[in-house]
């Protein structure tokens, strides 16, 4: 009676299953200042700091589920190794986990300014095969929600409760791009009239400069040329010779000599 007692315990143990601890902590997107927190492909969570420390065992392992909002309810906790789901079979089971780590890397320390996790940052997932509990690019928007699972030899062990939403940014399709000027801010208008009225004003002053070259040398006036003269024709009014001195005039004899022409007188 007491055998057939025990294997009816052990046969109902069975079959309703590990029960699991549940973590008071929910994952969320972190709040620090980051650049590209939010991205296409990714998203930065804050690491859970001093959450664990009562529920794991330095041989556990923290595992991180990521599934797609509509496929959390339908999220079985695996019981082995082999029902992890894998990176690679998202597009068809709708969630995998990622992450793996030890209660070593979450120590719970004072300063926690850089302690992120960044969920799809791992390239190298999408052609290596290999890598099957890799952190890979997430392959569309979503919304998604993640969860930390806890997991020891014999399967799960605890859990915490699953996140909001996480949507992912979109890129915008170019037809859907509003070009239209009157929907841009003042000051883009405004940058953009005077850049124009300056590029204007620059065409003009380009304009005028190519004008004035080719009339200065399209109607320039051409040198005159000296006329030659002819013969018969030459006219001076004056001329001197400056190299030949003028004559002077002889100098008149002394008056007490007697001139030549008058007659002789006798002592």
């Amino acid at each position: 009676m007491e055998l057939l007692l025990v294997l009816l315990a052990l046969l109902a143990g069975s079959c309703v299953g590990r029960v699991l601890e549940t973590v008071p902590y929910t994952p969320q997107i972190t709040a620090q200042a980051l650049e590209g927190k939010l991205t296409a492909t990714t998203f930065t969570l804050d690491q859970p700091i001093c959450i664990f420390e009562q529920y794991v065992n330095s041989t556990d392992d923290i595992w991180l589920v990521v599934a797609f909002t509509n496929a959390t309810a339908a999220f079985k906790n695996p019981t082995s190794p082999t029902q992890i789901p894998p990176y690679q079979k998202l597009s068809t089971t709708l969630h995998y986990m990622t992450l793996k780590t030890s209660i070593g890397l979450y120590p719970c320390a004072e300063n926690r300014a850089t302690r992120v996790l960044r969920v799809g940052s791992d390239t190298s997932c999408r052609d290596d095969h290999s890598l099957e509990y890799c952190n890979g690019p997430l392959p569309s928007p979503g919304p998604y929600r993640v969860k930390f699972l806890i997991m020891d030899s014999n399967g799960s062990k605890a859990e915490t409760r699953w996140s909001q939403q996480i949507l992912l940014k979109q890129g915008r399709k170019p037809r859907s791009i509003d070009t239209w000027p009157g929907r841009r801010s003042g000051t883009m208008v405004v940058i953009t009239s005077i850049l124009s009225s300056f590029i204007g004003i620059l065409v003009i002053l380009f304009l005028c400069t190519v004008a004035y070259e080719c009339y200065k040398l399209w109607w320039r006036k051409e040198p005159a040329v000296p006329e030659e003269p002819r013969v018969g024709s030459f006219r001076q009014r004056q001329y001197d010779t400056h190299h030949i001195p003028l004559a002077q005039a002889a100098p008149q004899p002394p008056s007490d000599l007697p001139r030549p022409d008058a007659p002789a007188t006798s002592p």
